[in-house]
């Protein structure tokens, strides 16, 4: 089996990781549990870099980084079920200087059961935010919302949080 097979594909500037749903994954009814769409995204994400080459392992090991996740928004739109083909399409990365955003979907065919977006942060030793490295942010130009130019607090509708306290915010 491919690393590209269990890892999943770049496919036209999103990152698609399928999946299958287990007995595990469900509830009595056969419906996957909300939370288990978390776990499938953070799959995903990790399959993500080890497809740019950048495997999460090899980070921690070498650069002593990590990713935890800051924020999550997730809109469960419809049901998955066991035995459903799933797949985690990753798109829209925006870079900050120690986080990133991202925005997931999880598909069965062409329907959207899930809509995801997060923000994660970059973490060094200790639990202190870190900078990307610049590997990374090469890795991840593939994936990229609107060619990487900023403008991620307008595309996800937040605000700097940085502004002084006699602005106007």
């Amino acid at each position: 089996m491919s690393a590209e097979t269990t890892s999943g594909a770049i496919v036209g500037g999103v990152h698609v990781y399928p999946l299958r749903v287990y007995f595990e994954d469900t509830d009595t009814a056969g419906v996957v549990y909300y939370a288990n769409y978390l776990k499938y995204a953070e799959r995903a994400r990790t399959e993500m870099l080890r497809t740019l080459g950048v495997p999460h392992a090899a980070m921690m090991a070498g650069d002593g980084l990590t990713f935890a996740v800051r924020r999550c928004e997730a809109d469960y739109l419809r049901p998955a079920h066991l035995d459903d083909a799933l797949q985690v399409h990753t798109s829209g990365i925006a870079l900050e200087a120690a986080s990133l955003w991202a925005d997931q979907v999880v598909m069965r065919r062409d329907e959207t059961l899930v809509r995801m977006r997060l923000r994660l942060a970059c973490l060094g030793e200790g639990g202190r935010p870190a900078r990307l490295p610049p590997a990374l942010r090469t890795a991840l130009r593939p994936l990229l919302r609107d060619g990487g130019r900023g403008g991620f607090a307008e595309q996800y509708g937040i605000r700097n949080r940085t502004y002084a306290w006699n602005q106007t915010p």
